[in-house]
């Protein structure tokens, strides 16, 4: 499937229901299965007061880390930065959680609210090396912002 196809996708499910929890599961799933080599998709959001990341919905392998401290991991280095960080190859990262043996690759993208506050990030692991080409990053970029507008508009 296209990506233009899976962003329409994407927006379908937006417009379709005003249950972020339901959205943001139907966008994982849409993500794991129409793009190929995304093998682990979730979200994670902020909870400031204790200053950790809490996993919300995912699709893929069960994982261990659904608190993350801010700083720890690809996910926490984003809960500070609220940059994207794109990490090729997972081996050479000295600040990487494992979720699991077979990631190779993973991308964060930060999550705003419209007005621009942090409030969470999607997260993206695949087996295979150097997934995450710039297209592809940019792409899941305007999800986070399609998002944003729809469930986060304040």
């Amino acid at each position: 499937m296209s990506v233009q196809s899976v962003k329409q996708k994407i927006e379908s499910i937006l417009n379709s229901t005003t249950d972020s929890n339901a959205a943001l599961s139907a966008i994982c799933q849409t993500l794991h299965a129409d793009i190929p080599h995304m093998d682990w998709v979730g979200f994670y959001f902020m909870n400031d007061e204790k200053q950790q990341l809490e996993l919300g919905p995912y699709v893929g392998e069960p994982t261990e880390h659904t608190l993350i401290p801010y700083g720890r991991g690809i996910c926490g280095q984003v809960a500070q930065t609220g940059q994207t960080l794109n990490v090729p190859d997972v081996s050479k990262s000295d600040n990487y959680l494992a979720c699991s043996l077979k990631t190779k690759s993973e991308i964060v993208i930060p999550l705003y609210t419209t007005s621009g506050r942090l409030i969470g990030q999607l997260d993206i692991d695949s087996h295979v090396l150097n997934r995450f080409d710039p297209p592809t990053a940019e792409f899941l970029e305007e999800i986070c912002t399609l998002i944003s507008k729809r469930l986060y508009n304040h």
